[in-house]
């Protein structure tokens, strides 16, 4: 099963981190996988070529674990409102899209949020 907690400050989606094989298929035919593997790198490379933004990102195919986050949706940290609504808007957007193949999948994919209200 694949993991997937987004994170979330002031109601601000702002990055998510993907733990786990989905197992609905064998390696390299997991159609699920596929999926995710391709909305997480429209995310990454949106962000950080279209938006012009600094997305921190970890890929660990040993771990299973990708973490995606991007400071600059929350105010404190993206100084152009645009940008950061855009930005915020895309996590928001890939969250509910998972929330929708929880219907068909749910038995190979987890999703939840995890309110953070750190200073950092």
């Amino acid at each position: 099963m694949t993991k997937i907690v987004f994170l979330r400050r002031d109601g601000i989606y702002y990055g998510f981190e993907e733990h786990g094989h989905t197992g609905f298929g064998e390696e390299g035919e997991d159609i699920l996988c596929s999926a995710l593997s391709a909305m997480t790198m429209l995310i990454i490379n949106t962000v950080e070529i279209s938006y012009a933004s600094n997305i921190d990102y970890t890929i660990s195919d040993t771990e299973a674990l990708i973490t995606v986050r991007c400071l600059e949706a929350l105010p404190k940290y993206g100084k152009d409102e645009k940008k950061r609504y855009a930005i915020g808007g895309l996590f928001m957007g890939y969250y509910y899209q998972l929330n929708d193949l929880l219907e068909e999948y749910g038995d190979y994919l987890d999703v939840d949020v995890r309110d953070d209200d750190s200073e950092t």
